[in-house]
């Protein structure tokens, strides 16, 4: 092959990415010109929000579009993966962000002179995001968690007038260096001894050296890179014993961003928690049997520990927090705890374990906690800029001032408790049926008893919001319509993914984003 034929297969290569990396473009387009914007307009604020909801709206197009079309292939030479798996957490990922625009438009969270850099910061974050679940080489993986990590440091500590804000966002900072610092000798333990940074390939080359004249022998030096590598996806997670940093992060940032990250920065370390696990681990179970690789069950019992201890320790601890922002953290380390569930479960089960269902039961509870979630941060946050407190005290006869607050309020903690008919009822069950089926009778305890648990901090929040007094001297709320209609939405979607449906549309989607991780 002559250097011009060379020449057009790489031409030729990029400009298929290109056109399958469209949404990305978008994003990256609309962060560019939120930059100008900030450069020649200081008070740019509606300005600066009407770019970033048209760009939000236009990159979720195109990732309609693409997943319409059904592509499927590595782009990029191979550093990034354009599959069913990638579609389900564009759109993921992308319908959260106009979601969270909405949602700062009704709370003015932003200052006039810093609207700009907000959402520059918000859209990075989420295209970070978006390459995590994509990411299928070793140092994309890495480059993609730092884009998705930079701008969270900056959105923690936006309010500037704050010194709460200001040590979240460096307590964020160190413990999130940590963790890269920690992933990135795992990922140079992998490429050093098995040559390769391309995760396909890496499995392949792992799966013919644990094979040996004496059956399955698994080198150290894999399991520590393995688990490093995992350490650093559990930062991300927030799951115990690496989750010092939720409940101070969201304590010091605004609501909105809290919101933000427990739902994205969740849903992006899962999907790339699921992509590498079962990129790595199912050619080698496929190849020499589930059952004989001692390894797979050694790392599914620590998975399981962990949920199991994640999930206990964020339901003990929320009981005693008193400012909804802190309570809400541990929510979500609790959730987080649930979420790893079913993933251990399949890995751990005896015969071949049903990986497909795992990360599908997953991926919808993601779509679910997406909703009652944030839901319950964005009540905070309005709530905040009524009285001027996050504090559970001043939240007494909240019935009497806001009814429409209250209920939404109910219906967004009881879907997170899992009671029916809500959602989140549908989502927790379906966790439930995954560690029955595979045989994980004590990890199903664990979970039901802390769905229990639950319960009593979340009913908590309800009975100050409608059975006690009112504080005196609380502001009297105004009525607003857009505020009105981003609740009247997360609430019926909480009801809408019980229609029949709706919810077979997204299992398909979900099942044909999870069969795309399982092709050779």
């Amino acid at each position: 092959m002559n250097l011009t034929e060379v020449f057009e297969v790489v031409r030729s290569d990029i400009g298929s990415s290109l056109r399958a990396f469209l949404p990305e473009l978008a994003l990256v387009a609309t962060i560019l010109v939120l930059l100008l914007v900030r450069l020649f307009q200081r008070q740019g604020t509606y300005v600066s929000r009407a770019l970033a909801l048209i760009g939000s709206i236009v990159a979720l197009l195109l990732a309609l579009e693409q997943y319409g079309a059904g592509l499927h292939r590595e782009i990029f030479g191979g550093m990034l993966a354009v599959d069913g798996y990638t579609h389900f957490f564009r759109l993921f990922l992308l319908a959260f962000a106009v979601l969270m625009v909405w949602l700062t438009m009704l709370t003015n969270m932003p200052e006039p002179e810093d609207a700009a850099d907000f959402f520059v910061l918000l859209l990075g974050a989420t295209l970070g995001m978006i390459l995590m679940s994509s990411s299928i080489h070793l140092l994309m993986l890495f480059m993609a968690v730092e884009m998705a990590s930079l701008p969270s440091y900056g959105l923690a500590g936006f309010l500037k007038e704050s010194r709460r804000a200001g040590e979240a966002s460096l307590k964020y900072v160190v413990f999130g260096a940590g963790a890269s610092g920690i992933m990135l000798y795992g990922m140079s333990l992998l490429a050093g001894r098995f040559g390769t940074a391309h995760l396909p390939t890496l499995a392949e080359r792992i799966a013919q050296s644990v094979a040996t004249e004496h059956g399955v022998v698994i080198e150290p030096i894999l399991v520590a890179g393995v688990l490093l590598v995992l350490v650093g996806i559990a930062f991300k997670v927030s799951a115990v014993p690496f989750h010092f940093w939720c409940p101070d992060v969201f304590h010091g940032a605004a609501a909105e961003v809290a919101g933000f990250l427990s739902v994205a920065s969740k849903g992006a370390a899962l999907a790339l928690l699921s992509r590498f696990v079962l990129t790595l681990a199912y050619p080698v179970l496929q190849a020499f049997g589930f059952a004989q690789v001692s390894l797979t069950q050694a790392l599914a019992l620590t998975l399981a520990v962990l949920a199991a201890v994640t999930a206990t320790y964020g339901n003990l601890a929320a009981y005693a927090q008193t400012n909804l922002k802190r309570l809400l953290a541990y929510s979500t380390i609790a959730h987080a705890g649930y979420m790893l569930m079913p993933i251990a479960a399949a890995i751990g089960s005896s015969g071949r374990p049903n990986f497909a269902t795992a990360v599908d039961v997953v991926l919808f509870y993601l779509v679910v906690y997406l909703f009652m979630n944030l839901g319950a941060f964005a009540v905070v946050a309005l709530i905040r800029n009524a009285i001027g407190s996050e504090d559970l005290s001043h939240y007494g006869g909240l019935i009497h001032r806001n009814p429409l607050l209250t209920v939404a309020m109910a219906v967004f903690l009881l879907s997170l408790t899992g009671i029916p008919p809500l959602a989140g009822f549908v989502a927790k069950f379906r966790i439930f049926v995954v560690l029955y089926q595979t045989g994980f009778y004590w990890l199903l305890a664990v979970g039901l008893a802390n769905t229990v648990f639950s319960l009593f901090y979340y009913v908590k929040v309800l009975r100050v919001m409608i059975i006690d007094e009112p504080v005196p001297e609380t502001p009297a709320w105004q009525s607003n319509a857009l505020a009105v209609a981003f609740h009247v939405l997360l609430i019926v979607a909480n009801f809408a993914l019980l229609i029949p449906g709706v919810w077979n549309g997204l299992q398909d989607i979900t099942t044909g984003a999870v069969a795309t991780l399982l092709l050779p």
